[in-house]
Protein backbone atom coordinates (compact mmCIF):
# COMPACT_ATOMS: atom_id res chain seq x y z
CA UNK A 1 0.00 0.00 0.00
CA UNK A 2 1.49 3.34 -1.08
CA UNK A 3 0.72 6.69 0.53
CA UNK A 4 0.99 10.26 -0.71
CA UNK A 5 3.73 12.11 1.20
CA UNK A 6 2.93 15.47 -0.41
CA UNK A 7 -0.75 15.24 0.54
CA UNK A 8 0.22 14.16 4.05
CA UNK A 9 2.56 17.12 4.52
CA UNK A 10 0.03 19.63 3.15
CA UNK A 11 -2.53 18.20 5.55
CA UNK A 12 -0.12 18.21 8.50
CA UNK A 13 0.79 21.82 7.74
CA UNK A 14 -2.91 22.72 7.34
CA UNK A 15 -2.05 24.55 4.10
CA UNK A 16 -5.14 26.43 2.94
CA UNK A 17 -5.89 29.51 0.87
CA UNK A 18 -7.47 32.14 3.11
CA UNK A 19 -7.73 35.26 0.95
CA UNK A 20 -8.06 36.20 -2.72
CA UNK A 21 -7.46 39.65 -4.20
CA UNK A 22 -7.04 41.27 -7.61
CA UNK A 23 -4.80 44.00 -8.94
CA UNK A 24 -5.38 46.05 -12.10
CA UNK A 25 -2.77 48.58 -13.18
CA UNK A 26 -1.91 50.86 -16.07
CA UNK A 27 0.79 53.30 -17.03
CA UNK A 28 3.91 53.50 -14.85
CA UNK A 29 3.47 52.03 -11.39
CA UNK A 30 5.24 50.24 -8.53
CA UNK A 31 3.85 48.64 -5.38
CA UNK A 32 5.94 47.60 -2.37
CA UNK A 33 4.64 44.93 0.00
CA UNK A 34 6.00 44.07 3.46
CA UNK A 35 7.10 40.53 4.30
CA UNK A 36 3.96 38.38 4.22
CA UNK A 37 3.16 36.28 7.26
CA UNK A 38 1.50 33.78 4.95
CA UNK A 39 2.75 32.25 1.70
CA UNK A 40 2.05 34.73 -1.10
CA UNK A 41 0.80 33.42 -4.45
CA UNK A 42 0.22 35.64 -7.52
CA UNK A 43 -0.85 34.76 -11.07
CA UNK A 44 -0.43 37.21 -13.96
CA UNK A 45 -3.59 37.11 -16.06
CA UNK A 46 -2.86 40.02 -18.40
CA UNK A 47 0.21 42.07 -19.27
CA UNK A 48 3.62 41.91 -17.63
CA UNK A 49 5.53 43.32 -14.68
CA UNK A 50 8.75 43.06 -12.69
CA UNK A 51 9.07 41.22 -9.40
CA UNK A 52 11.91 42.15 -7.06
CA UNK A 53 12.14 40.12 -3.84
CA UNK A 54 14.30 41.30 -0.97
CA UNK A 55 17.48 39.21 -0.79
CA UNK A 56 17.25 37.97 -4.37
CA UNK A 57 19.96 39.33 -6.65
CA UNK A 58 18.05 39.48 -9.95
CA UNK A 59 14.48 40.76 -10.50
CA UNK A 60 12.10 38.45 -12.37
CA UNK A 61 10.22 39.51 -15.48
CA UNK A 62 6.69 38.14 -15.34
CA UNK A 63 4.43 37.72 -18.37
CA UNK A 64 0.85 36.67 -19.01
CA UNK A 65 0.28 33.17 -17.65
CA UNK A 66 3.20 33.26 -15.22
CA UNK A 67 2.68 32.38 -11.57
CA UNK A 68 5.01 33.04 -8.66
CA UNK A 69 5.05 32.19 -4.98
CA UNK A 70 6.93 33.80 -2.09
CA UNK A 71 7.07 31.28 0.77
CA UNK A 72 9.62 33.30 2.75
CA UNK A 73 8.88 36.30 4.95
CA UNK A 74 10.53 38.78 2.59
CA UNK A 75 9.34 42.14 1.29
CA UNK A 76 8.86 42.43 -2.45
CA UNK A 77 8.01 44.92 -5.19
CA UNK A 78 5.67 44.51 -8.15
CA UNK A 79 6.18 47.16 -10.81
CA UNK A 80 5.88 48.11 -14.44
CA UNK A 81 9.13 50.03 -13.83
CA UNK A 82 11.31 49.24 -10.81
CA UNK A 83 12.60 52.82 -10.85
CA UNK A 84 9.09 54.25 -10.43
CA UNK A 85 7.99 55.81 -7.15
CA UNK A 86 6.67 53.01 -4.92
CA UNK A 87 3.22 53.01 -3.37
CA UNK A 88 2.38 51.05 -0.21
CA UNK A 89 0.67 47.96 -1.60
CA UNK A 90 -0.60 46.70 1.75
CA UNK A 91 -2.20 50.06 2.53
CA UNK A 92 -3.99 50.04 -0.83
CA UNK A 93 -5.45 46.58 -0.22
CA UNK A 94 -6.36 47.41 3.38
CA UNK A 95 -8.53 50.27 2.14
CA UNK A 96 -9.87 48.41 -0.92
CA UNK A 97 -13.40 47.09 -1.23
CA UNK A 98 -13.51 43.30 -1.66
CA UNK A 99 -9.69 43.24 -1.98
CA UNK A 100 -9.83 44.78 -5.48
CA UNK A 101 -7.20 47.46 -6.24
CA UNK A 102 -6.78 49.56 -9.39
CA UNK A 103 -3.62 51.59 -10.00
CA UNK A 104 -3.61 54.15 -12.82
CA UNK A 105 -6.10 53.42 -15.59
CA UNK A 106 -5.96 49.68 -14.89
CA UNK A 107 -5.85 48.77 -18.58
CA UNK A 108 -2.39 47.21 -18.94
CA UNK A 109 -2.03 44.68 -16.17
CA UNK A 110 -4.27 42.24 -14.29
CA UNK A 111 -3.20 39.79 -11.57
CA UNK A 112 -4.95 37.55 -9.07
CA UNK A 113 -3.28 36.91 -5.75
CA UNK A 114 -3.87 34.83 -2.68
CA UNK A 115 -2.47 33.97 0.72
CA UNK A 116 -1.88 30.38 1.80
CA UNK A 117 -1.93 30.00 5.58
CA UNK A 118 -0.02 27.32 7.46
CA UNK A 119 -0.53 26.02 10.97
CA UNK A 120 1.70 28.15 13.25
CA UNK A 121 3.05 25.09 15.04
CA UNK A 122 3.29 22.53 12.23
CA UNK A 123 3.62 24.72 9.13
CA UNK A 124 7.41 24.56 9.25
CA UNK A 125 7.30 21.02 7.90
CA UNK A 126 6.41 22.66 4.56
CA UNK A 127 7.73 26.23 4.78
CA UNK A 128 11.22 25.19 5.88
CA UNK A 129 11.90 23.19 2.71
CA UNK A 130 10.65 25.75 0.16
CA UNK A 131 12.93 28.33 -1.51
CA UNK A 132 12.34 32.08 -1.02
CA UNK A 133 10.74 32.38 -4.47
CA UNK A 134 9.22 29.89 -6.92
CA UNK A 135 8.51 31.08 -10.46
CA UNK A 136 6.43 29.00 -12.85
CA UNK A 137 6.45 30.53 -16.33
CA UNK A 138 3.77 30.09 -18.96
CA UNK A 139 6.10 28.06 -21.19
CA UNK A 140 6.73 25.35 -18.59
CA UNK A 141 5.58 21.75 -18.79
CA UNK A 142 2.80 22.63 -16.32
CA UNK A 143 1.49 25.45 -18.54
CA UNK A 144 -1.68 23.71 -19.78
CA UNK A 145 -2.85 22.87 -16.26
CA UNK A 146 -1.97 26.35 -15.03
CA UNK A 147 -3.88 27.97 -17.93
CA UNK A 148 -6.99 25.96 -17.12
CA UNK A 149 -6.83 26.87 -13.43
CA UNK A 150 -6.25 30.54 -14.24
CA UNK A 151 -9.17 30.58 -16.68
CA UNK A 152 -11.48 29.14 -14.02
CA UNK A 153 -10.14 31.52 -11.37
CA UNK A 154 -10.69 34.55 -13.62
CA UNK A 155 -14.26 33.42 -14.32
CA UNK A 156 -14.93 33.14 -10.60
CA UNK A 157 -13.51 36.51 -9.52
CA UNK A 158 -15.12 38.40 -12.42
CA UNK A 159 -18.58 36.76 -12.58
CA UNK A 160 -19.35 37.11 -8.85
CA UNK A 161 -21.63 34.07 -8.79
CA UNK A 162 -22.95 32.45 -5.60
CA UNK A 163 -20.14 30.61 -3.80
CA UNK A 164 -17.44 32.72 -5.46
CA UNK A 165 -15.34 33.06 -2.29
CA UNK A 166 -15.19 29.32 -1.63
CA UNK A 167 -14.66 28.40 -5.29
CA UNK A 168 -11.88 30.96 -5.73
CA UNK A 169 -10.03 29.75 -2.65
CA UNK A 170 -10.32 26.12 -3.79
CA UNK A 171 -8.92 26.98 -7.23
CA UNK A 172 -6.08 28.96 -5.66
CA UNK A 173 -5.40 25.95 -3.44
CA UNK A 174 -5.10 23.75 -6.55
CA UNK A 175 -2.77 26.32 -8.08
CA UNK A 176 -0.64 26.18 -4.93
CA UNK A 177 -0.37 22.37 -5.15
CA UNK A 178 0.54 22.62 -8.83
CA UNK A 179 3.37 25.02 -8.03
CA UNK A 180 4.74 22.63 -5.40
CA UNK A 181 4.59 19.81 -7.95
CA UNK A 182 6.42 21.97 -10.49
CA UNK A 183 9.14 22.80 -7.98
CA UNK A 184 9.44 19.15 -7.03
CA UNK A 185 9.91 18.10 -10.66
CA UNK A 186 12.15 20.90 -11.85
CA UNK A 187 14.37 22.05 -9.00
CA UNK A 188 18.05 21.24 -9.47
CA UNK A 189 18.95 21.82 -5.85
CA UNK A 190 16.49 21.23 -3.04
CA UNK A 191 17.33 21.51 0.65
CA UNK A 192 17.71 18.14 2.34
CA UNK A 193 14.33 17.07 3.69
CA UNK A 194 11.17 15.22 2.67
CA UNK A 195 10.80 17.37 -0.48
CA UNK A 196 14.26 16.45 -1.74
CA UNK A 197 13.68 12.81 -0.83
CA UNK A 198 10.40 12.85 -2.75
CA UNK A 199 12.25 14.03 -5.86
CA UNK A 200 14.80 11.18 -5.56
CA UNK A 201 13.62 8.32 -7.77
CA UNK A 202 15.28 5.72 -5.52
CA UNK A 203 13.99 7.12 -2.22
CA UNK A 204 10.52 8.37 -3.20
CA UNK A 205 8.99 4.85 -3.41
CA UNK A 206 10.09 4.19 0.16
CA UNK A 207 8.51 7.43 1.37
CA UNK A 208 5.24 6.41 -0.25
CA UNK A 209 5.39 3.03 1.49
CA UNK A 210 6.02 4.56 4.91
CA UNK A 211 3.28 7.14 4.46
CA UNK A 212 0.93 4.43 3.22
CA UNK A 213 1.50 2.19 6.26
CA UNK A 214 3.08 4.28 9.04
CA UNK A 215 2.08 1.72 11.65
CA UNK A 216 3.90 -1.16 10.00
CA UNK A 217 7.07 -2.40 11.69
CA UNK A 218 9.32 -1.47 8.77
CA UNK A 219 12.89 -2.72 8.97
CA UNK A 220 15.86 -1.11 7.25
CA UNK A 221 16.64 -4.22 5.18
CA UNK A 222 13.03 -4.53 4.06
CA UNK A 223 12.90 -0.90 2.90
CA UNK A 224 16.24 -1.23 1.09
CA UNK A 225 14.99 -4.36 -0.68
CA UNK A 226 11.93 -2.49 -1.94
CA UNK A 227 14.18 -0.26 -4.06
CA UNK A 228 16.85 -2.83 -4.90
CA UNK A 229 19.62 -1.37 -2.76
CA UNK A 230 21.90 -2.71 -0.06
CA UNK A 231 21.14 -1.68 3.52
CA UNK A 232 24.23 0.52 3.71
CA UNK A 233 23.85 2.32 0.38
CA UNK A 234 20.12 2.83 1.00
CA UNK A 235 20.66 4.23 4.50
CA UNK A 236 23.33 6.64 3.25
CA UNK A 237 21.29 7.84 0.28
CA UNK A 238 18.13 8.25 2.36
CA UNK A 239 19.94 10.35 4.96
CA UNK A 240 21.60 12.46 2.26
CA UNK A 241 18.21 13.19 0.68
CA UNK A 242 15.91 13.41 3.68
CA UNK A 243 18.42 14.67 6.24
CA UNK A 244 17.40 11.85 8.59
CA UNK A 245 17.94 8.12 8.89
CA UNK A 246 15.03 6.09 7.45
CA UNK A 247 13.66 4.81 10.76
CA UNK A 248 14.06 8.23 12.37
CA UNK A 249 11.99 9.69 9.53
CA UNK A 250 9.35 7.02 10.19
CA UNK A 251 9.30 7.82 13.91
CA UNK A 252 8.89 11.54 13.19
CA UNK A 253 6.09 10.80 10.73
CA UNK A 254 4.26 8.77 13.35
CA UNK A 255 4.52 11.58 15.88
CA UNK A 256 3.28 14.19 13.39
CA UNK A 257 0.31 11.97 12.57
CA UNK A 258 -0.34 11.47 16.27
CA UNK A 259 -0.40 15.24 16.82
CA UNK A 260 -2.80 15.67 13.90
CA UNK A 261 -5.16 12.92 15.04
CA UNK A 262 -5.14 14.17 18.62
CA UNK A 263 -6.07 17.61 17.32
CA UNK A 264 -8.94 16.15 15.31
CA UNK A 265 -10.13 14.15 18.31
CA UNK A 266 -11.46 11.25 16.25
CA UNK A 267 -9.44 8.44 17.88
CA UNK A 268 -8.75 7.30 21.41
CA UNK A 269 -5.16 7.04 22.65
CA UNK A 270 -5.40 3.25 22.44
CA UNK A 271 -6.59 3.41 18.85
CA UNK A 272 -3.79 5.82 18.01
CA UNK A 273 -1.18 3.57 19.56
CA UNK A 274 -2.41 0.57 17.60
CA UNK A 275 -2.71 2.49 14.30
CA UNK A 276 0.85 3.77 14.60
CA UNK A 277 2.36 0.37 15.37
CA UNK A 278 3.05 0.64 19.09
CA UNK A 279 2.75 -2.52 21.15
CA UNK A 280 1.12 -0.74 24.08
CA UNK A 281 -0.47 2.54 25.10
CA UNK A 282 2.44 3.22 27.44
CA UNK A 283 5.03 2.74 24.67
CA UNK A 284 3.16 5.22 22.50
CA UNK A 285 2.65 7.67 25.37
CA UNK A 286 6.34 7.58 26.27
CA UNK A 287 7.40 8.20 22.64
CA UNK A 288 4.90 11.05 22.32
CA UNK A 289 6.01 12.65 25.59
CA UNK A 290 9.67 12.54 24.50
CA UNK A 291 8.74 14.54 21.40
CA UNK A 292 6.23 17.04 22.78
CA UNK A 293 6.92 17.12 26.50
CA UNK A 294 3.32 16.09 27.18
CA UNK A 295 1.43 12.84 27.44
CA UNK A 296 -1.16 12.34 24.64
CA UNK A 297 -4.21 12.93 26.89
CA UNK A 298 -2.67 16.09 28.33
CA UNK A 299 -1.78 17.30 24.81
CA UNK A 300 -5.40 16.80 23.72
CA UNK A 301 -6.80 18.59 26.78
CA UNK A 302 -4.46 21.56 26.23
CA UNK A 303 -5.62 21.82 22.61
CA UNK A 304 -9.25 21.65 23.70
CA UNK A 305 -8.73 24.58 26.09
CA UNK A 306 -6.95 26.59 23.40
CA UNK A 307 -9.83 26.03 20.98
CA UNK A 308 -12.41 27.43 23.39
CA UNK A 309 -13.38 31.00 22.34
CA UNK A 310 -12.94 33.77 24.89
CA UNK A 311 -14.36 37.26 24.98
CA UNK A 312 -10.81 38.67 25.12
CA UNK A 313 -9.47 36.80 22.09
CA UNK A 314 -8.05 39.09 19.44
CA UNK A 315 -9.00 38.92 15.81
CA UNK A 316 -6.25 37.69 13.48
CA UNK A 317 -4.33 40.32 11.55
CA UNK A 318 -5.63 40.73 8.00
CA UNK A 319 -3.23 39.88 5.16
CA UNK A 320 -4.30 41.26 1.83
CA UNK A 321 -3.54 40.09 -1.69
CA UNK A 322 -1.89 40.24 -4.09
Amino acid sequence: MEGDPLADVLTLASARCVRIGTLKAGGTWALKFPPPEKIKLIAVVKGGCWLAVDGERTPLRLQTGDVFMVPAARSYVLASDLKASQLDGLALFTKATDSVVTVGNGDDFFAIGGHVALDPDRGGVLADVLPPVIHLDASSSEASTIRWLLDQLVKEVTANRPGVVLASKQLAQLLFVQIIRFHLASANTVTAGWLRALSDERIAPVLRLMHGEPGRAWRLGELAKQVGMSRTSFALRFKESAGLAPLTYLQNLRMRLAEQWLREGTMTVSELAESLGYESDSAFSNAFKRRTGMAPKHYRSVLARMDQPTSHSASPNPHHAP
